[in-house]
């Protein structure tokens, strides 16, 4: 299944006998969009809280690790999800958020989950109003794989063994800026691949032809999508925006595995090293 939808795709298919689960994850570093959701979100669809659900608390492991499961289980399945039932998920458009739920759906099991191309700024119909309803309890249970998600440790050695691309600004991986973290660079071995070139202006993903050119440029083989194993890695400053690329390379038919804790927890450790300048290293 493609792991994008249209606009005008999705608005066919909520009008389908049976229309998927639409999921609101419209987030900002400032904080929620529930009070953005009220005003108006697509029709069915229910707010999901990227910081309280889909992401742990900030700590050692990076700003935003990985949600307890039972947590982000019951959320998924109180927002009625299912693994039978088509699930899309959306946020304001740049698709960072939505990218990490998607991420986690897919990650936990879920076969069946798309993000709304562009997001809510491309959507031409009608938007709800209020809270929303309480849809039907759904059956969700998260069961993680061992293939889509890299620790410190995997990610260092991917980026040794395989490919790992830095989906962060290109400053920030040379290391001339860093504006959160206290330590500028990167992982030693990583290639610079800013999530930014993987969209048009509009928001919308490249075509999965010219995503798919943008990283063979990158380094990745042309047995890296038909191995269907995750021998290319993504990181990013905490695990949001690298989602995005993840998703991005799906779109492109490769699969690749995040390294949730990314920049913010690797870099919080004084003995891992730190690569700095234009060069992998």
């Amino acid at each position: 299944m493609n792991a994008i939808i249209s606009a005008s795709e999705l608005a066919s298919d909520l009008t389908g006998e049976r229309p998927p689960v639409v999921l609101d994850v419209r987030w900002q570093h400032e904080g929620s969009m529930r009070s953005a959701y009220r005003e108006g979100h697509l029709p069915s669809a229910v707010f999901v809280d990227l910081e309280a659900d889909v992401t742990g608390e900030a700590g050692a492991a990076g700003r935003h690790p990985l949600p307890d499961l039972d947590h982000f289980g019951a959320v998924m399945r109180a927002a009625g999800v299912s693994p039978e039932r088509d699930v899309v998920v959306y946020d304001t458009g740049q698709n960072w958020a939505a990218a990490r739920l998607w991420w986690m759906l897919r990650w936990t099991g879920h076969p069946s989950v798309r993000v709304l191309d562009g997001g809510i700024a491309l959507w031409a119909g009608a938007l709800e109003e209020g809270e929303g309803g309480t849809p039907a309890e759904g059956s969700f249970v998260p069961a993680p794989n061992s293939t889509d998600f890299l620790d410190a440790d995997s990610a260092a050695a991917l980026a040794r063994s395989g490919l790992l691309l830095d989906a962060r600004a290109g400053e920030r991986y040379r290391g001339e800026v860093e504006p959160i973290d206290s330590v500028a660079g990167h992982i030693p071995g990583a290639v610079s691949a800013p999530t930014t070139e993987n969209v048009t202006a509009d928001g919308r993903f490249k075509s999965p032809a010219e995503l798919a050119d943008r990283f063979k440029a990158l380094g990745v083989s042309s047995t890296s999508s038909a191995s269907g194993t995750s021998e290319i890695g993504v990181y990013c400053g905490s695990g949001v925006s690298g989602a995005h690329e993840v998703l991005a390379l799906a779109v492109a038919g490769i699969p690749a595995a995040l390294y949730v804790g990314s920049w913010s927890e690797w870099s919080a450790d004084p003995e891992r090293p730190v690569a700095t300048g234009a060069d992998p290293q």
